[in-house]
């Protein structure tokens, strides 16, 4: 269950109405990496968390501070649009050539789509997309998308700050700033917790440890001609999941006489082919059919032994 508070965690008021500003702003909102996709993301996150207490409470209690940042940005946006457009502004540009250059560049879908109101798009109208959100239920491997969550998201924020001049923008990005900051925080201390609660042994995911080949869980491939990237800290020292130290191969080779070709053709699919694989097999849905009949005895007589 939600409540709602009819006040805004921070206040969101722009000195004046700027609709070029405004289409800039929807990136920080609709964007890959706005506010809307932390949002959906901790959200998610925190309604499949199947640890109860701290854990799912701490992945809500930011989901729904999310909410209010989607609020607070929504709400400057349609003050920005103010007026956009309206007959002041268009007696305003009728007399000057350079304010009708500025103005020209509002998007038009703030008009047109949204009434003069903000849209859950990214600064190009592109409409935002539940694929960007990460929700695995491995909390260590969420954590790590949600700390690269925060800081492009805090990047994206900086970098839309110098692009206006308004006081009443800065200061309310500057709160987005710091919150950006502390979230970053949080879910990097978020992971020394579950290694400290023993849900995980170090930061790395790393299930199915136990069956990866050993023999390549600590060596760094170099494949640039005079490439320097052997002397980082990646490819010598101590692994962070202990065994054997970091290692750099400079000159790789590869490790089988496998050619990526594909198999032959369906020759109904028409594709050019020089048959020196033989011939392709007709795909029908019998086909399909025995290979499933095939598939199902394979795993049987599997479990059987």
């Amino acid at each position: 269950m939600f409540r709602h508070d009819q006040h805004l965690q921070f206040h969101a008021k722009p000195e004046k109405p700027d609709a070029l500003f405004a289409m800039k702003l929807q990136e920080i909102l609709g964007g890959q990496f706005g506010e809307m996709t932390v949002m959906m993301q901790y959200l998610w996150q925190g309604w499949t968390c199947r640890v109860p207490g701290k854990y799912k409470d701490m992945i809500m209690d930011i989901g729904t501070e999310e909410i209010g940042h989607v609020e607070m940005l929504t709400t400057m946006l349609a003050r920005l649009l103010e007026g956009a457009p309206a007959e002041t502004t268009e007696k305003a540009v009728a007399a000057n050539p350079v304010l009708a250059a500025v103005i020209g560049g509002m998007n038009p879908q703030h008009a047109i789509v949204g009434g003069g109101g903000p849209l859950p798009r990214d600064s190009q109208g592109v409409p935002w997309n539940a694929s960007y959100i990460v929700a695995s239920g491995n909390l260590l491997a969420d954590f790590r998308s949600n700390v690269a969550a925060e800081a492009q998201s805090r990047l994206q924020t900086s970098r839309v700050m110098g692009m206006t001049d308004d006081p009443g923008v800065k200061e309310m990005l500057r709160f987005n700033l710091a919150r950006d900051t502390y979230h970053q925080q949080q879910w990097l201390l978020g992971i020394e917790q579950l290694i400290a609660d023993g849900y995980v042994e170090h930061g790395i995911e790393n299930s199915n440890g136990d069956q990866e080949n050993a023999d390549h869980n600590h060596t760094f491939w170099s494949f640039g001609t005079d490439s320097r990237a052997c002397e980082g800290r990646w490819a010598q020292g101590p692994s962070l999941i202990g065994g054997p130290d970091l290692d750099c191969l400079a000159e790789p080779v590869a490790l089988t006489d496998d050619t990526p070709l594909p198999p032959p053709p369906d020759p109904k699919l028409f594709v050019t082919y020089d048959g020196s694989q033989g011939p392709g097999k007709p795909g029908n849905a019998a086909g399909a059919h025995q290979q499933g009949l095939t598939n199902v005895v394979k795993k049987v007589k599997d479990a059987l032994e």
